[in-house]
């Protein structure tokens, strides 16, 4: 790795730092809210709980890997306003600072939008810019003193038309059908207008949302190109199983607000946030983090069975949750399973980190010169004249370092510089549960 990567990755890395510490504080905050004991108490995280993670955490690493792709300066202004503000909701500032921050860096990313439709119009884009403007919704909603859960729409919508329209252009690698594009912009037409209407007519919207998604879950199983990488090993398979995994939780979110209509407490409303948000986005950052970060920071991420392991205990810990817990309405597996959900986070942050440091060592080390070492001097006894130092031969010299290794390839369904909009996406969820007027509802 040059030093002018170097350079670029430490420039980036206070904004993925903000990232960090907004996903710290929300998990903290689901600790408290799940009656558990949490390293840091407080009574303003638990009641901003949601947007803390879902724009302050998601939306800080998609702003990121967006102003990464456009390049320049102003771009960065995205990622670094919803940063900010997710920090200032952790400040003893009035929360308005922190709303504020939020609007601010939400119709920064609109605009982003607006630049990458100017170089390339394109269906997803349309997708991705929808779900920007979803997210600017949701935040001047809450600047407007909305709760959660009624906007609970939108900041949904803000995320998973981010992710859609990435997988449409990766989609579109191998041969899209037009019929099959035309299809997927109706659903997120069909999307937005749920998101809309939940606020005027919430039963009615419920449902169009509900039904909306599940026709999105159909779509993408069947365009993605996840099902035919579950053969594969290593990272390809690692990515479309978490992939698949997250369209399932998807699709049992549009199947409950489908069928329970308006959600905004109660067991129901639990199981809707965390079906998305945990199950559906957190998987979605699993799969793609080890192509999105080396990308941003300019540093090695290889995919270690570590991750994998995070991925099931997430899965796993989520349906034990939601499954039983929620809809079976028992708080001891509810209570268990969110508590694992935390560990499986953690347990991912760690191993990537873990991945990531070993593999800038061993680079490092094979881009070391290599050192010849220094002739002996002759003894006083030697009678023969100091030939001098030995020229270094290759086969008495260490064999030249080779080239360093190439940052992790490309996700096997398409390299992150293709795609419109990124989760870093993305990452970037404990993953992004919404807070709650009471433990069981995230507010």
């Amino acid at each position: 790795m040059s030093a002018t990567a170097r350079r670029v990755g430490a420039r980036r890395a206070p904004l993925l730092l903000a990232a960090g510490l907004c996903l710290l504080a929300g998990l903290d905050a689901a600790l408290s809210l799940l009656g558990l004991p949490a390293p840091v108490s407080s009574d303003r995280l638990p009641t901003v709980h949601g947007v803390l993670l879902v724009l302050g955490f998601v939306g800080t690493l998609v702003a990121l890997e967006r102003a990464v792709a456009l390049g320049g300066r102003w771009p960065y202004l995205a990622p670094a306003f919803l940063g900010a503000g997710g920090l200032a909701l952790l400040t003893p500032l009035d929360l308005v600072v922190g709303r504020l921050s939020l609007v601010a860096g939400c119709a920064v990313l609109v605009a982003l939008y607006t630049r990458f439709w100017r170089r390339q119009p394109s269906a997803a884009l349309v997708a991705q810019g929808a779900g920007a403007v979803a997210g600017l919704g949701a935040a001047l909603l809450w600047l407007g003193g909305l709760d959660v859960p009624r906007m609970l729409p939108w900041l949904a919508a803000f995320l998973v038309l981010t992710i859609a329209g990435e997988r449409l252009e990766l989609a579109r690698v191998g041969a899209l059908a037009p019929p099959a594009e035309q299809l997927f912009l109706c659903v997120v037409g069909a999307v937005m207008g749920g998101v809309v209407t939940t606020l005027l007519w919430p039963p009615t919207g419920s449902l169009v949302l509900g039904a909306a998604l599940l026709t999105l879950v159909a779509w993408l199983v069947v365009h993605d190109v996840a099902r035919r990488l579950l053969r594969a090993t290593g990272l390809p398979r690692f990515t479309a199983a978490c992939l698949l995994g997250g369209y399932g939780w998807l699709g049992l979110a549009g199947l409950l607000w489908l069928l329970a209509g308006p959600v905004t407490d109660g067991t129901r409303y639990d199981a809707v946030v965390h079906a998305v948000f945990l199950g559906f986005v957190m998987s979605m950052i699993m799969a793609h983090a080890p192509v999105i970060l080396p990308a941003v920071l300019r540093r090695p991420l290889p995919y270690h069975p570590a991750m994998a392991g995070a991925a099931w205990l997430l899965h796993l810990s989520l349906a034990l949750r939601v499954l039983v817990g929620d809809l079976r309405d028992l708080t001891w597996a509810w209570r268990l399973g969110g508590a694992l959900n935390i560990v499986a986070v953690l347990l991912f942050v760690l191993s990537a980190a873990a991945s990531s440091v070993t593999a800038s060592r061993r680079t490092a080390a094979r881009r070391a010169p290599a050192r010849v070492p220094a002739p002996t001097p002759a003894s006083a006894s030697d009678s023969a004249p100091d030939p001098g130092p030995a020229p270094v031969a290759a086969e008495s010299a260490p064999a030249p370092a080779p080239a360093p290794a190439p940052a992790p390839g490309p996700d096997p369904s398409g390299p992150p510089d293709a795609r419109p909009a990124g989760t870093g996406t993305a990452s970037a969820t404990g993953a992004a549960p919404a807070p709650a007027h009471h433990p069981r509802n995230p507010r």
